[in-house]
């Protein structure tokens, strides 16, 4: 059962919603904190002012509440209260009864309403002074402040919030892509690069440099690592060729081992079906190798193989193979051929060349010979293995008419063609 792939936020959002956060808390802090602070600063302003406002209109009121007049009253509150941030004033005579009353008249439906709202929150200061006439109290004059320059500062206040808002906002974009440019572009160049070694493992590439220390200082750790990491695959791969190379190939010699050719001659015979060429098998046998190795020791035989292998290896074209069966049998393969008779060429250069005298480790010399068994696809055989027995039935007719020679192969296989030959 696959674990579920989390949907996991990016460095970059992370960082994003970080400075905005950050950006935000501080000016509403700060936004809300000053409004508050002038707010309160205002409000006692206002009723200082106010109390002014009220001690010059109870003097200009006292003559007509001293002589009951509401008309002169009234006219003398509003030349006062009209031009100063006042919502009502009233006269109240000592008896209960109101000489005068004013109010400021009201503006747009929406600014009352908020302003009644604002006046219900903030609750506007409001002075009441006694007016007295020959030493005794005659009336009251009650004066209610108005919210109008509390609600004005309000209002620029929250523009001015709104405006410092805007303005972070853009503060924050400017910050997050700087700080993309500087930490975030950095961080994912080096987590697709360690994705690329995961997946492609290509140990060569390397974390570039960065403008932050730390970073900078995490991508040469990693440099590092993939260095290690580049050294130990190049190991590994060269010890892996190493080890196929020993899988396929025959130690003594260095000649690929039977698997090995007999892979190659199944992609012969393959490309030859498109092609229309032959492919030809020549087994190859040494002539009194055991005499050798029984007369004159196993170094002597391993010298033998050794000289055969390199004589083989030098007459064939390169695209020819020559292998090493086992013992002192050899197998070579000729590819894109157009006769048989190309094949019998091979084996009689191969022939010549084994006459030359082969070095031992005592300092004798000695000469040998090989004795060959060709057998040709399509000629005689459609598959591998039967053309490797075709040859090998074919050389050790040789073996038993005449040393040293080649015959090609015979449809009809003889019983007896493997019988000691004397080899």
């Amino acid at each position: 059962m696959t674990k579920p792939t989390l949907r996991l936020p990016t460095l970059q959002a992370v960082l994003w919603r970080a400075h905005l956060g950050i950006v935000l808390f501080a000016v509403l802090t700060v936004g809300i904190t000053l409004t508050v602070a002038g707010l309160v600063a205002l409000h006692v302003h206002a009723e200082q002012n106010l109390a002014l406002i009220a001690r010059s209109m109870r003097y200009t009121v006292e003559a007509s509440a001293v002589f009951r007049d509401p008309v002169a009253a009234e006219e003398a509150i509003a030349l006062i209260a009209s031009a100063e941030d006042v919502a009502e004033a009233k006269v109240v005579l000592h008896d209960g009864r109101i000489l005068a009353n004013w109010a400021r008249p009201g503006g747009s439906r929406l600014a009352t309403w908020l302003e009644q709202r604002l006046a219900a929150l903030l609750n506007p200061p409001t002075v009441t002074l006694p007016i007295v006439h020959e030493g005794a109290p005659i009336a009251n004059l009650i004066v209610r402040g108005h919210v109008g320059a509390t609600f004005n500062f309000l209002i620029s206040g929250l523009g001015g919030l709104a405006l410092c808002l805007v303005i972070s906002a853009g503060g924050a974009i400017y910050l997050s892509r700087r700080m993309r440019r500087t930490i975030v572009k950095p961080l994912e160049a080096l987590a697709g690069l360690a994705h690329a070694v995961r997946q492609d493992r290509t140990f060569n590439l390397r974390v570039p440099p960065a403008k932050i220390k730390e970073i900078n200082s995490l991508g040469d750790d990693f440099n590092a690592l993939f260095d290690e990491l580049e050294v130990w695959d190049k190991r590994l791969q060269k010890e892996n060729a190493s080890l196929a190379h020993q899988a396929s190939h025959d130690t003594l010699t260095g000649l690929p081992n039977r698997a090995f050719f007999i892979r190659q001659l199944n992609r012969a015979i393959r490309d030859a079906q498109l092609t229309g060429h032959r492919v030809a098998v020549l087994f190859l046998d040494c002539d009194k190798f055991k005499e050798i190795n029984d007369r004159r020791g196993h170094a002597a035989g391993d010298a033998v193989l050794v000289a055969i292998a390199k004589e083989l290896q030098a007459i064939l074209r390169a695209d020819d193979l020559v292998a090493r069966f086992g013992g002192d049998e050899f197998v070579v393969l000729l590819k894109q051929l157009r006769r048989v008779e190309d094949a019998t060429r091979v084996a009689d250069s191969i022939a010549a060349s084994v006459t030359r005298p082969i070095a031992l480790p005592s300092g004798d010399k000695i000469t040998v010979s090989l004795s060959a068994g060709i057998a040709v696809f399509p000629d005689h055989a459609q598959d591998a293995s039967v053309l490797i027995h075709l040859a090998d039935s074919a050389m050790y007719r040789v073996k038993r008419a005449q040393r040293g020679g080649w015959q090609t192969a015979s449809t009809q296989e003889d019983a007896d063609a493997k019988e000691d030959s004397g080899n």
